[in-house]
């Protein structure tokens, strides 16, 4: 897997996968993590050039949700700001190496980001502010890979299949993040 378009390929074959695996079993956030990852794998997505929760140094942010994020932290710790995507797919020249320390590579041969969020809250619901908060990162994100002359396509994934109907997202809601993800042109796929 070399480019943008081979990433997204793979993707659509896991998706299938994901959907039937997810709808078998519940559970929570961190499993559908693991699941959308094994049926990567599965898809034919080399272990090499897939990794979850990449710590992602970002120094001297440009996007101004990365910069905000940035000023938030002690005075210590700000210039920068440390995305960590779920999921993250590699152009092969990263070699199996996605460690803080490989930063750079991190970001320059990055494929795709995926942020996933799942209905798995009891008693509860998967809020509209919660995804829309991820599209956001996501959409900064690729900007600032863009901005170090790379390209990557940035996908929120929402698996929302609790069983109860007021456990998942209210269908107004899944309607307004679907529309903000592609103004923000992010990938919108949703498990319900």
């Amino acid at each position: 897997m070399k480019t943008l378009k081979e990433a997204e390929s793979l993707l659509g074959r896991a998706w299938q996968i994901m959907a039937d695996e997810c709808r078998a079993v519940l559970g929570g956030e961190l499993h559908y993590q693991a699941m959308a990852y094994h049926a990567l794998r599965m898809a034919g997505v080399p272990l090499a050039q897939v990794g979850m929760n990449v710590k992602q140094w970002i120094a001297e942010p440009t996007s101004e949700l990365f910069r905000q994020l940035s000023l938030r932290k002690p005075e210590a710790y700000q210039g920068g700001f440390e995305p960590i995507p779920d999921i993250v797919l590699f152009r092969p020249e990263i070699e199996g190496d996605w460690r803080r320390r490989n930063r750079d590579n991190t970001l320059r041969h990055m494929l795709m980001a995926i942020e996933v969020k799942a209905s798995e809250r009891a008693g509860g619901r998967l809020s509209r502010a919660e995804v829309l908060r991820d599209i956001q990162k996501l959409s900064a994100h690729r900007h600032e890979v863009r901005r170090l002359g790379a390209d990557m396509t940035p996908v929120m994934m929402v698996i929302d299949v609790a069983p109860l109907p007021s456990e998942r997202m209210r269908a107004e809601d899944v309607a307004i993040c679907q529309k903000t993800a592609e103004a923000e042109d992010v990938r919108w796929l949703y498990l319900g």
